[in-house]
């Protein structure tokens, strides 16, 4: 912590002498309770805070920020996670974004909870790598790669690269999310070590009607599968293949939503493990009891259908500041 902290003073006086210095500062609050007895699921509680503060610079569509993310566990001592580097270059000019270095995962990166599990936000908030993104009237479309494990004799070189989009016209849309994890060896083979390659992909098409400030409602479905290899032990991929289907209803501050999956098993590397198994059904039920410009309130009671009689149960509470100037 004493690193980072020297490391931003050593950088303000570039910042108070640029054209537009600018602080920011978001700040966390997470409480989340998982009562799973699934045998996929952990079962576990997850309350803390995580914070961001970042100071940088921007000229014209040019901005650089820097600063650390840490991750506090109640119940835990403070050093337990170590504090995330935040440092990264922006640039950002009518409906084109780029972002290269260790940057904010939450707003960047949103894929389905069955590719990508909500708790990356939580203990691996930072993508490590770069993020670009293209929108107009047409849609959108994003990539990104994030660099998971730099190898050395004892970590696995691994990195996480994906892309998503929509095409829409009016009401409806076309979605697609396509995603690339890959585990490979130590520096040096003390064991027998296979590399591991999950690839998956999404194909949603649905409509949307309302606002979202008032009444607000999503349906959408689709193709979602998934492919994993350990090599020289699978007998080449493993394939899962399943339907896909979200529906939202959203009134002022309360909302309904609806997640329903039948298929085949599904192997992501940072999936949700619900979706392993064939029927799969969500159910939310959410509050958004804090809205304003800087600050959201949101609680979620969730149940979550298996193949099991009873269903497993879940709640998430969480509070977001910002201060972005």
């Amino acid at each position: 912590m004493r690193i980072h902290l020297q490391f931003i003073l050593l950088l303000l006086p570039l910042f108070a002498t640029a054209q537009k210095p600018l602080f920011r500062f978001t700040f966390e609050g997470i409480g989340d309770n998982r009562e799973f007895h699934n045998g996929q699921s952990m079962s576990q509680t997850i309350l803390g805070t995580l914070g961001t503060a970042t100071v940088g610079t921007t000229i014209d569509n040019h901005s650089v920020f820097a600063g650390f993310t840490g991750l506090y566990e109640f119940g835990s001592q403070i050093s337990f996670h170590k504090p995330w580097p935040v440092l990264y270059y922006r640039f950002e000019n009518k409906g084109k974004e780029f972002l290269f270095g260790s940057f904010s995962r939450r707003g960047v990166i949103n894929f389905p909870l069955a590719m990508l599990a909500d708790t990356l936000y939580f203990f691996k908030p930072n993508v490590e790598g770069l993020a670009g993104k293209l929108e107009g009237d047409w849609g959108y479309q994003m990539a990104f790669t994030d660099w998971t494990g730099r190898q050395t004799t004892t970590v696995r070189e691994a990195f996480m690269a994906g892309t998503s989009g929509e095409l829409r016209k009016g009401g409806w849309f076309l979605q697609n999310y396509i995603l690339l994890n890959h585990l490979a060896h130590p520096a040096e083979m003390r064991e027998v070590v296979h590399i591991r390659d999950h690839f998956g992909f999404a194909l949603l098409t649905g409509l949307r009607f309302g606002r979202e400030e008032s009444v607000y409602g999503l349906l959408k479905g689709g193709l979602l599968t998934s492919l994993y290899r350990e090599r020289s032990v699978t007998d080449g991929f493993q394939t899962g293949i399943g339907f896909y289907m979200e529906g939202d209803a959203r009134y002022r501050r309360l909302g309904l939503k609806t997640t329903l999956y039948a298929g085949d098993h599904q192997e992501f590397a940072h999936g949700d493990p619900f979706y392993r198994f064939s029927k799969y059904l969500r159910v939310d039920g959410i509050w958004n009891f804090i809205q304003h410009k800087n600050i959201t309130g949101r609680f979620n009671w969730s149940f979550h259908w298996t193949t099991r009689p009873k269903p497993d149960v879940s709640q998430q509470l969480t509070v977001i500041y910002r201060i972005d100037p």
